[in-house]
């Protein structure tokens, strides 16, 4: 008689040992997976030869400048820009130029300070009016502006080569040694920046600004003084990313400055610095703010000499801002509000 097996009948196999576990290579299980890998190896690799241009050396901290120094005002001003002709071009093989022209008139009325001999502020009342000119296209700037005072101001913006520019200040005022006058030539590298300044007063400047890493640059200015035979030396440093920007400055002057800059979302930004003087023993830490909606710009600040100030700029329609302003000294007892319109784009 022959034997009948039955698979369904067989053994179950028997159970592993107490204190049994499959063997797993450490090599293996720590490793992450390829792709995670190649990413994290990217993210740390940085290309020295092509790192990012820094931005200029006078505009390291133009991220808490923005939030911090509202351009506050007293009184009524009322600012109209006519462009004459908005779209002149020629065009030609791929070459576009646009050239604008535009006009300015500025008038304020408000109250002007003068000096006291205790804490009170004197204030009279006062009124100023600003006729402009601006005339832009892609290589030359020129901006000009003359008051009622006879104060004539010029910018001047030219791009001599396709990296180096030169720029002219000038402020011509009827007061006696008050005109001013700089020339600035500046030169931008692929991954550095440098400036040579020429001024009145026997002024001369110098500054330079490297990229370290992509995140990182390092700068360096000089400068002499001759008529007051003063000099100084200064280091900078900044750090940014697409979340942050932080800044720090050291003088030989006796000047230490120290800003940040925390973007908390597209629209909003939160900037706070300190800044010591050691020839006047000041020390002025503030907190400020930058909060962008779509029809309006709130920006603010509080610093430690007890001064609040806001700036509210309210787009009613194309070409038509509302301008609210309000600066609170109260340790001075010093208060400032203003509203304004703007015209034109």
């Amino acid at each position: 008689m022959g034997a009948v097996v039955s698979h369904a009948s067989a053994a179950a196999p028997p159970p592993p040992p107490t204190g049994y576990a499959p063997f797993v290579d450490p090599a293996a299980a720590a490793a992450p997976p390829p792709a995670e890998k190649d990413a994290a190896a990217d993210e740390e690799k940085v290309d020295y030869m092509n790192l990012p241009c820094p931005v200029p050396y006078e505009e390291i901290q133009r991220e808490a400048f923005m939030s911090l120094k509202p351009d506050v005002f007293e009184g009524l001003r009322f600012d109209f820009t006519k462009m004459l002709n908005p779209f002149f071009g020629l065009s030609h093989s791929g070459f576009g130029c646009i050239v604008t022209i535009l006009v300015r008139l500025s008038v304020n009325m408000g109250s002007m300070e003068l000096p006291s001999q205790g804490a009170d502020v004197i204030k009279v009342p006062t009124s100023n009016y600003e006729f402009g000119a601006n005339f832009m296209d892609p290589k030359m700037m020129l901006i000009g502006r003359v008051s009622h005072d006879g104060r004539v101001t010029a910018r001047v913006k030219c791009d001599l080569l396709e990296n180096l520019c030169l720029k002219i200040n000038a402020q011509l005022t009827n007061e006696p040694h008050y005109s001013q006058g700089m020339f600035s030539f500046d030169y931008k590298g692929k991954d550095f920046r440098s400036q040579f300044q020429l001024g009145n007063n026997a002024f001369y400047g110098g500054n330079y600004i490297q990229s370290v890493t992509k995140n990182l640059s390092l700068g360096t200015e000089a400068f002499w003084l001759g008529q007051q035979r003063k000099s100084g030396v200064g280091f900078v440093a900044r750090y940014d990313t697409k979340k942050m920007v932080a800044t720090g400055q050291i003088a030989t002057t006796g000047l230490v400055s120290l800003s940040y800059v925390q973007k908390v979302s597209e629209k909003v930004s939160l900037a706070s610095d300190f800044m010591y003087n050691h020839m006047a023993k000041d020390v002025t830490a503030s907190f400020g703010y930058d909060y962008m909606l779509r029809q309006c710009r709130l920006r603010g600040k509080i610093d430690t000499n007890g001064v609040v100030s806001a700036l509210l700029e309210e787009r009613l329609t194309p070409g038509v801002n509302f301008v609210l302003s309000a600066e609170l000294d109260h340790w001075k007892k010093d208060y400032k509000f203003g509203f304004g319109m703007v015209l034109g784009e």
